[in-house]
């Protein structure tokens, strides 16, 4: 018995300590369990916190820094394209637009600096000194292109200019494209990185159920606030920061996204005209609560999947999903610009503004978004400079077209080598049939497309610098042929058309005066035609320099009078000797009785200011009769005589004087 009471007693005091050693060691346990998971929950916490903000603020760097060397790469761009124009079209605005191009890529690359590292510090320091060698180049090659220096322009651009952009351009791109696909790096792994916290945070969160309910409430709160944290990170990494409209950056992720879809893509690039008026009178808080607007506008009159993107200053960009053809994002377009035209209200205050767009489509515009935004960016350069609202983009628009560049060099050479050649289309008097004057109209006898008339190669030295060596060519030509008919005994005034552009050029005057003097041609030969619409480019400037053509002694003759805008107050004032009234109207006379008293009443005009009456398009002998009965003095037409190379025209003037003195005129 002894021995079994000696045996059992102590048993359940040994299980009580075995179980309170038990409940000890799970205490412990739970305890250190606690302190892991709490330690747990508190470095996950610490971690998907520090980790997300770190990698937001990564994106964010990144994507600004992008930004800042795409603009000097959008900068670069510019300024070799406006090297290129001033060669080709040298004025002072063009000049001047070069000059600020410059400065403005000096500037993107000083911000590159201040928002970069050391490596980017370096980088800038480094092109910068190709910059400035290169700007020593370009200016030296823009003197020789004031001189005229053909050869001189050519060999600095081949040897100086050329080689130095090249170093620079090349660089900037590179480093652009590298900071590019750095920053959607960034942004793909902060994407990533949500993912991953997005699918830990559950499982994470799981173990803090086991806790005490106040723990899991708190920790439920703490999760909620790190999302939100995130969502604002990763919503500011990719979004503008004063109109909350996704950057260049989200838009570069999104037109990926839907080019790789096959769809067609529409780009619209939106640059705000008059905007820089309202920042400068009423201030930049003005102009930024307008830019809030902006987006809200162009977002109404959009679908839901397109995206409208703010790219900086007052541009914007809307991608368009699945477009069918270019005409519909055309249309799109103007839908836009007919919901900005809307006066946007800012504290009481009522400010217009419109829109220049440029509109691409991928695949007939280019397959990647690099290409699209430049040709976008071109399209809409031309919107805005030539008041056309909209434009898609065109081959034949951009400079940098081969068909364009080839026609263009083929007529710089036609110039060296004078393949262009003038015909004479003579003026009579229709009271006496006397040949009064000639129109110098140029032809080009190309070598390969054969004769080239002047629509198919005028407007295009009118986009270039082309145009005043092609006028001064034709100026040269015809008073050589002037001064030939004063030395026959037969002096004739010759008549040269003037563009728009030639109005603009201060030097035109001198170089007239220069090359009647070489040719000695008195100046009452010469007679300058100058369209209504030219004059009304810039009427003081083209007012100023046809007085100082006139005071030289030379005519002045307004071509296609009442076609354009030119009031009658401007006309009293215009040192003009003659009115050629628009051929459009003598065509149809005859056959529109409006048209006919349009005729007759310019001719009434013209007589009572003192001004001499020729009217183009002369095709009929009824149309002369008619003209004679109008009392016009002079007829320029086909039933005269068709434009004639200099010596087809010397027999026909020839038999016109012998016809003249037996009767009565041929025509």
């Amino acid at each position: 018995m002894g021995t079994g009471t000696t045996r059992l007693g102590p048993a359940p005091q040994t299980g009580l300590r075995r179980q309170d050693s038990v409940v000890a060691r799970r205490s412990k346990l739970a305890g250190a369990g606690l302190v892991l998971v709490l330690l747990a929950v508190s470095v996950y916490a610490v971690w998907s916190a520090q980790a997300t903000a770190g990698s937001a603020a990564a994106a964010a760097t990144a994507s600004r820094l992008s930004d800042d060397y795409a603009q000097a790469a959008t900068a670069v761009a510019a300024e070799e394209s406006l090297e290129r124009k001033y060669r080709l079209e040298p004025n002072a605005k063009v000049r001047a637009r070069y000059d600020a191009t410059a400065a403005g890529f000096v500037a993107a690359l000083e911000v590159v600096r201040h928002d970069g590292r050391a490596g980017d510090a370096a980088f800038v320091d480094s092109v910068l000194v190709h910059h400035r060698a290169y700007l020593t180049a370009a200016y030296r090659m823009f003197r020789a292109t004031d001189r005229g220096d053909i050869a001189g322009v050519r060999k600095i651009d081949n040897e100086q200019t050329d080689p130095s952009f090249a170093v620079i351009e090349r660089a900037v791109l590179d480093v652009a494209r590298r900071k590019h696909d750095a920053s959607l790096s960034q942004i793909d792994h902060l994407q990533r990185l949500e993912s991953t916290t997005g699918r830990l945070t559950p499982l994470v969160f799981l173990l803090g159920l086991a806790l005490a309910t106040l723990l899991a409430s708190v920790s439920r709160g703490h999760r909620r606030q790190l999302d939100v944290e995130r969502a604002v990170a990763v919503h500011d990494a990719l979004h503008d920061a004063l109109t909350g409209l996704p950057n260049r950056t989200l838009l570069a992720d999104r037109f990926n996204q839907a080019l790789r879809t096959g769809a067609s893509v529409g780009l619209l690039l939106i640059d705000l005209d008059r905007f820089k008026e309202i920042n400068d009178t009423f201030g930049h808080h003005y102009g930024d609560a307008l830019l809030t607007q902006v987006g809200p506008r162009l977002s109404a009159a959009l679908r839901e999947v397109d995206t409208v993107a703010r790219l900086g200053g007052d541009e914007f960009a809307v991608l368009l999903h699945d477009v069918r053809c270019v005409n519909d994002a055309v249309v799109v377009a103007e839908k836009l610009r007919a919901a900005l035209e809307t006066p946007f209200r800012v504290e009481d205050v009522d400010l217009d503004i419109e829109a220049s767009v440029g509109v691409v489509l991928s695949g007939e515009h280019g397959e990647d978004p690099t290409t699209l935004l430049q040709r976008a960016d071109i399209a809409m350069y031309v919107a805005k400079s030539q008041n056309l609202g909209v434009f898609a983009y065109d081959a034949d628009a951009d400079g940098h077209s081969p068909a364009k560049v080839a026609l263009l060099g083929d007529l710089r050479r036609a110039l060296d080598r004078r393949e262009l050649t003038l015909h004479y289309q003579p003026k009579v008097s229709i009271s006496g049939g006397d040949v009064v004057g000639a129109e110098a109209l140029v032809r080009w006898q190309h070598p390969a497309r054969g004769l080239l008339f002047p629509d198919s190669f005028i407007p295009l030295a009118e986009h270039t610098g082309l145009i005043g060596p092609l006028t001064t060519y034709v100026l040269d030509s015809a008073l050589a042929q002037a001064r030939a008919w004063l030395d026959t005994g037969h002096p004739l005034t010759v008549s040269v058309n003037l563009s728009a552009r030639n109005l603009l050029d201060s030097r035109l005057p001198a170089e007239v005066a220069g090359l009647l003097g070489q040719h000695g041609v008195p100046a009452e030969l010469l007679e300058l035609e100058v369209t209504e619409s030219a004059i009304m480019t810039e009427p003081e400037r083209a007012h100023s320099l046809l007085e100082e053509l006139s005071a030289l002694g030379v005519r002045i003759s307004i071509d296609d009078f009442g076609a354009g805008y030119t009031s009658l107050g401007q006309l009293k004032n215009l040192p003009v000797t003659e009115l050629k009234i628009d051929k459009s109207f003598v065509l149809t006379m005859d056959s529109d009785s409006s048209n006919a008293l349009i005729v007759q009443s310019v001719v009434d005009l013209g007589h009572n200011l003192g001004l001499t009456l020729i009217a183009e398009g002369v095709e009929t002998a009824q149309a002369l009769s008619t003209l004679r009965g109008y009392g016009c003095d002079v007829a320029q037409g086909y039933h005269i005589a068709r434009p004639l190379a200099a010596a087809a025209f010397d027999q026909w003037r020839a038999a016109q004087l012998a016809e003249t003195a037996v009767t009565q005129p041929v025509w």
